[in-house]
């Protein structure tokens, strides 16, 4: 038996500007250590900067694919048999679905710096979840490589 390839692969990377930032840590980390010299100040220029940009590594590394007919959003593996309809959010309206309209049992893959998202409810009736809020780059090429993994 052969499995279906991914049909959509995207990794939610963290903007330019926080690696800046990162950078800028690690600066400080050098600024607090110059008064003990060249060889500390070294060190937390680079370990600052080091464990900044790990940290923005790590938040930025989330992964949205559609492979082998499950939606893996981040650790989460759901079946499209488990879900409804996707609906594609602009910015304005995922903006309301990450505030007001949220419910606190959805899962959430959400990303800030990315304006905007699919919603997909849960129809899977002994999953408690409501719906799936995934940050997306490219929203209708989720949600049409969801709608082939259902189809086949």
């Amino acid at each position: 038996m052969q499995l279906s390839t991914a049909h959509h692969d995207e990794r939610l990377t963290a903007p330019r500007s926080w690696w800046g930032i990162a950078v800028m840590t690690g600066l400080a980390g050098a600024l607090m250590l110059l008064p003990l010299g060249t060889l500390p100040l070294l060190a937390g220029l680079v370990g600052g900067t080091a464990l900044a940009g790990l940290m923005v590594s790590s938040y930025g590394s989330a992964r949205v694919r559609v492979v082998n007919g499950a939606l893996a959003a981040g650790e989460a593996r759901i079946p499209v048999s488990a879900l409804g309809e996707p609906e594609i959010l602009d910015a304005e309206e995922a903006r309301a679905w990450r505030t007001h309209k949220a419910d606190t049992r959805a899962f959430m893959l959400m990303r800030s710096y990315v304006p905007t998202a699919v919603r997909i409810e849960v129809t899977d009736p002994a999953d408690p979840t409501p719906y799936v809020y995934v940050s997306t780059r490219e929203p209708q090429a989720l949600v049409s490589a969801l709608r082939a993994a259902r189809a086949a």
